[in-house]
Formats: C-alpha cells, sequence, structure tokens
C-alpha cells in the first residue's frame, strides 16, 4: 500500500492582480491570509500588474490590456507555485491561458470560485417558491451583462437564454469603479453599496451575497449590517457574504489536495 499524501504540508499560492494597483493588492492579500492558516497551510505569495494596466479594470478594454500587460511582463514568473489565483472579479482570459499552460497546476479566478462557493451554500430544492438564491453586488454597470453572461457560460447555458437556475437572482451594481473603494470615504461607499445590496436582497430569497469585486474586501462588516437592516437580525444570521480572493484560496486548497490524495502529480 501507498505511503498517504501528506495533507498539512504548506501549499504556496501566487495571487495574481492584473490590475496594477498596489493597494488592491494589499487588500486582497489581507483577506487571503486571513483564511490561509486553516488547515493545510497556505503561504500566499503575491504579483501586481506592471503600470501599463489599468489601476483598474472597469471594461473589455481594460481586462485585454490587463492580459497584454501580464503577458509581456518579463518579471512574471508563475511557475513553481502549487495554485494560482487570478484575482480580478471577471471572465478573466488569464484564467484559461495560465491553465493551460502550468497544467496540472491549479488555478482558478476569483469569480468563478465565488460561483461554486455560493452553488454550495445555497441547497437546490424542489419548490421554487422555497428554493434560496445567491447573487452578485460589484462596481459598475458594464459588470452586470458582462457576469451575468460569465455564469450562464460556466452553469453550461446559452447566452441568449434566461439563467434556468433559479438559485441566481442576478449582478447589481453600485455605479462605483474597483478603484473608488480605496479613495472615496466610507460614507459615499456605504450609500451606493446600500442601495445595491437592498435592490439584490429585494429581488426574490436571496441568502447569499456575493461581494463582486476584489476591492471590497473588508467590507462584510458593511454589508452584514445592510442586510440585518433590511431583512431582521433573525433572517440575516442565514445570509453568507462570499468574498471571492477567500473563495478561491479555499477552492485552491481543496484543489491542490485532492491531487495529492488522487495521485495526480
Amino acid at each position: 500500500m501507498p505511503s498517504p499524501p501528506r495533507l498539512t504540508s504548506s501549499i504556496n499560492i501566487l495571487l495574481l492582480n492584473p490590475n496594477s494597483s498596489l493597494a488592491m493588492t494589499k487588500t486582497m492579500q489581507s483577506a487571503a491570509n486571513s483564511i490561509a492558516t486553516l488547515l493545510p497551510s497556505a503561504s500566499i505569495s503575491t504579483y501586481t500588474a506592471p503600470e501599463s494596466s489599468p489601476a483598474s479594470i472597469d471594461n473589455d478594454d481594460d481586462i485585454k490590456a490587463s492580459v497584454e500587460a501580464v503577458s509581456n511582463d518579463a518579471e512574471f514568473r508563475p511557475e513553481g507555485y502549487d495554485a494560482v489565483l487570478v484575482a480580478c472579479f471577471s471572465v478573466h482570459p488569464l484564467v484559461k491561458q495560465l491553465a493551460h499552460s502550468l497544467k496540472p497546476t491549479p488555478v482558478t479566478g476569483i469569480f468563478e470560485a465565488s460561483i461554486l462557493t455560493s452553488l454550495s451554500l445555497v441547497p437546490l430544492v424542489e419548490g421554487k417558491k422555497e428554493q434560496q438564491q445567491w447573487g452578485i453586488v460589484t462596481t459598475g454597470a458594464f459588470w452586470e451583462a458582462h457576469l451575468a453572461n460569465g455564469v450562464a457560460a460556466f452553469l453550461g447555458q446559452p447566452l441568449s437564454q434566461s439563467i434556468s437556475d433559479h438559485r441566481f437572482a442576478g449582478v447589481y451594481s453600485t455605479g462605483l469603479n474597483a478603484g473608488d473603494f480605496h479613495t472615496l470615504s466610507q460614507d459615499q461607499i456605504n450609500v451606493r453599496l446600500r442601495e445595491a445590496t437592498k435592490r439584490l436582497l429585494s429581488s426574490g430569497n436571496v441568502t447569499c451575497v456575493v461581494m463582486g469585486c476584489g476591492g471590497m474586501g473588508g467590507l462584510q462588516d458593511m454589508i452584514r449590517d445592510i442586510i440585518v437592516q433590511e431583512y431582521g437580525r433573525d433572517k440575516a444570521k442565514d445570509v453568507s457574504i462570499v468574498d471571492g480572493v477567500q473563495a478561491g484560496v479555499l477552492q485552491l486548497q481543496q484543489a491542490v489536495l485532492s491531487r495529492r490524495v488522487f495521485g495526480v502529480k
């Protein structure tokens, strides 16, 4: 019988920020480190795209520019890590590109990790009226269609049709961009975040709120307060708030463990 795999050894994860904001990298690193000590322990290394990449990714052009900036950066060396997390809440091409070039190293994005995490937190039931739902609160209006289409594609559904999984409540934007979460006052952020979260919560039986931007890390308490105000304290206890960076770290830990347990080298 082969010796059992070592499940407690450290897992080295590269957190890849494809925009050029060091402040956003720091925020996301803090979110990752807050759970990295869970078994098996993970060590988080970071990479921030060069200045040729936008400081805030807010549309398709920014996504393309960030891919080009990272791909052409001689300082970008993703080899040698146990897993890679692409920390941009979008359908980001680097996820598939790196998954192909680095295979079998696990690679995921914070968007994809958030979908899988939300589906695990929201059980599927027979009755449509009793079905709990999850939804995304994000930054600018561009992301509403981009992320909704991304969810449909991830679930294997045609973009021309509405998403048949009744667990998905949709995408609701604040009108801010990613960088605003580091520059605007808390009062300004709170007003916009409250409006978007309220629209999501009023759309159905929402029991899981996804923070649809890497720059939202640390806003869980603010969102929790909004949920309490809208739902009441008792109902709010049953609502999960998903941070995409943390979801990504947890899923990459699981992916690395699966390879160790099931023999994928």
